[in-house]
């Protein structure tokens, strides 16, 4: 299900931001993704939403990523380690698999990341699992 399809865009502040590859949902703690059906989503994609991402949030932030995966995409799973080693604002990712090929990949995808990768079936799974890190249970 698509962000803009369930219950949490109307109850959820956020701004869109729209990219030729995918839109991105700027939460308060989160970052969610809808990335477009057959983007290779590479470093050079990363680093753009990584700008916009510091550009909304600043410096020294502290957030959580939801990959909502309602169309196929690839994406080199070593860039998670990349992306780790060069930027460290990110502390859990919730990756929402719609299909066993999705949930392969995401699970390939968990072992690069140095971070905390959450497997879910919805996007109710994803939000329940944020809601409750530690990082932003005393928020």
């Amino acid at each position: 299900m698509r962000f803009e399809e369930s219950k949490y865009f109307s109850l959820l502040p956020h701004s869109k931001i729209e990219f030729t590859f995918g839109n991105f949902y700027f939460c308060e703690n989160f970052v969610l993704s809808e990335l477009h059906e057959g983007i290779h989503f590479d470093w050079d994609k990363i680093l753009e939403v990584i700008g916009a991402m510091l550009d909304y949030y600043g410096e020294g932030i502290e957030i959580a990523y939801i990959s909502n995966r309602v169309e196929p995409y690839s994406i080199e799973p070593q860039l998670w380690y990349r992306f780790h080693k060069e930027f460290d604002f990110i502390v859990a990712i919730a990756t929402v698999a719609y299909n066993d090929f999705a949930y392969i990949n995401a699970s390939i995808e968990k072992q690069f990341a140095n971070i905390s990768l959450k497997r879910c079936d919805d996007l109710d799974a994803a939000f329940s699992w944020i809601r409750h890190l530690k990082e932003f249970s005393q928020k």
